[in-house]
């Protein structure tokens, strides 16, 4: 077993894990808004969506995710749940009250959040296609499919310990901030959110026009 080949497996999982787009960006906006637990829900959400991506191409299944009704299906429902999550987060940007709204929010939304945004994204599907099947492909032939499984959960630590970074950035951030801030960075987010939905839906309605 190669450690320093572990590692960089991890830091695979972190890169993975770190460009900004709509998990990240519900990520911080939970977790500015209700704290650290909040915040790693909705990033544990999309780790399990992650990890179902993974088992898929692992197992094979590729060609059904290469299926045009899936993509198209995919596009248009993540278009729809990111348009969603985008109008909510600006309406409630209003609504924020820096004593009580820790908490407010259930942790099962917050996860199923994450879980939606990550699940239905093709972005994160052709992600997981060129990224990790590429990984698979290589560690296969150079270590054997018996260590597929060590080097493969060691790009999920990866995951895992940026959700918990993001999740104390978040909360460490909370303290220093006043209502304007916390309402500028909400609806900031909220327009991320919908600047992706838009794009999603774009695709989906060419792939299906076309």
């Amino acid at each position: 077993m190669n450690v320093s080949l572990l590692v960089s497996y991890i830091f695979l999982g972190l890169t993975l894990a770190a460009p900004i787009g709509p998990v990240n960006s519900a990520r911080l906006d939970k977790g500015i808004k209700n704290g650290f637990w909040h915040a790693w829900i909705v990033g544990t959400g999309s780790m399990i969506a992650d990890a179902i991506f993974m088992l898929l191409i692992y197992l094979g299944l590729v060609n059904f995710l290469d299926m045009p009704i899936i993509q198209i299906f995919l596009w248009l429902f993540g278009g729809f749940v990111l348009i969603y999550s985008g109008i909510e987060c600006i309406v409630k940007a209003n609504n924020i009250d820096l004593a009580f709204s820790r908490g407010k929010e259930s942790m099962l939304k917050c996860f199923l959040t994450g879980f939606i945004m990550s699940i239905s994204s093709p972005l994160s599907i052709l992600f997981w296609l060129g990224i990790y099947g590429s990984v698979l492909a290589k560690t296969a032939s150079n270590y054997g499919r018996t260590d597929l499984l060590i080097y493969s959960s060691m790009i999920f630590l990866g995951l895992a310990l940026w959700d918990i970074f993001v999740a104390a950035i978040t909360t460490g951030f909370r303290r220093f901030l006043n209502y304007s801030s916390l309402r500028a960075i909400s609806i900031l987010s909220g327009l991320s959110l919908l600047g992706f939905g838009v794009y999603f839906g774009y695709q989906g309605i060419k792939a299906l026009i076309l």
